[in-house]
């Protein structure tokens, strides 16, 4: 029986924290090594942790010397895998007891390097609110269509949530560092170096409950969502792929020469319409290679936003104005 190293970076999770633990070391499979990184929580989370280690051996402590975000408290944790796998925990959450045996078991039949699964989505009370969180976000075309071609399914936003995550620890010298970019978290970066470089496997059901509470970093919320004119939200989605696509022409070892030159003509094409406030007839064809694997419904928004700003912006002001009636 394979041993499988849990990560979890906490900070300033108490309130959550016991009903997580309870259900990672009370796993059907129990070969498993639980490392944790507390980073420099100030209230009672490493007392909690603490606590826990005391009565379970397989829990294995660290503590950051200074706050360094998720993203780099997991790159730590990762430099500390000893086993050939590893999974990704959240504070917040709380496991399915058979979580790591259902994964492990889609793995071996698959012999893939990564297997992600779907979520279950519940409020901070663990009250369901969807039974399926790929659904609920529309993943589940992307997922489906594209799962044997992670340029496709992963390039232009992630569907592989990290607290799902079975991957191979031979991988993680391909993903270190994570990028220094906000838009690219930890779960995006693997999946994309994974979905790109190795086979993927998707576990089509639940494996844990994901809550949604006040404190979430990333959840069911967009962030489009919150802004409140039109040029926000144009400007944020463009921004935003200027950003990405440059860290991948930084890190292009992990692309191959298509997808290289792909990702330049990428960069170039956001950076052309930034400013355009009108119509941009001679970006359709551009833009259309980029989001030709879209789901209908995200294509053609983004179309309008993107190469149709002028009329784009009509139609947001309108669909705010009913909202507001």
């Amino acid at each position: 029986m394979e041993c499988v190293d849990v990560l979890l970076a906490t900070y300033n999770g108490e309130k959550y924290l016991r009903e997580l633990l309870d259900s990672i070391v009370n796993q059907s499979y129990k070969n498993i090594r639980i490392l944790i990184c507390d980073d420099c929580s100030t209230d009672q989370t490493y007392e909690v942790l603490k606590k826990f280690g005391n009565k379970d051996k397989r829990i294995v402590l660290f503590k950051n010397e200074i706050n360094i975000g998720s993203d780099k408290t997991f790159e730590y944790l990762m430099s500390k895998v000893e086993s050939n796998f590893f999974m990704i925990a959240d504070q917040d959450d709380v496991w399915y007891l058979d979580k790591i045996e259902m994964s492990l078991k889609k793995l071996y039949e698959e012999d893939a390097d990564l297997v992600f699964t779907d979520l279950e989505v519940v409020d901070k009370n663990l009250n369901l609110i969807s039974n399926s969180f790929n659904k609920t976000m529309k993943y589940n075309y992307k997922i489906k269509k594209y799962i044997n071609d992670g340029y496709k399914m992963e390039l232009l936003s992630n569907v592989i949530t990290g607290c799902t995550i079975l991957a191979k620890k031979k991988w993680i010298n391909s993903f270190l560092p994570i990028p220094n970019n906000k838009n690219i978290l930890y779960d995006y970066w693997i999946g994309l170096v994974i979905a790109l470089n190795g086979k993927l496997a998707y576990l089509d059901k639940p494996t844990l409950k994901y809550r949604q509470h006040e404190n979430n970093q990333v959840g069911t919320k967009k962030y489009t969502d919150t802004l409140d004119t039109f040029e926000k939200v144009r400007e944020y989605l463009i921004d935003l792929r200027i950003q990405n696509f440059e860290t991948f022409i930084e890190r292009e070892n992990i692309f191959n020469e298509s997808q290289k030159k792909n990702n330049i003509l990428a960069l170039n094409y956001y950076k052309t319409i930034k400013f355009k406030k009108y119509i941009n007839f001679n970006s359709i064809i551009k833009f259309h290679n980029l989001y030709k694997y879209e789901r209908i419904g995200v294509y053609l928004p983004l179309l309008f936003i993107m190469n149709f700003p002028s009329i784009a912006k009509l139609i947001y002001n309108f669909r705010n104005l009913i909202k507001r009636m």
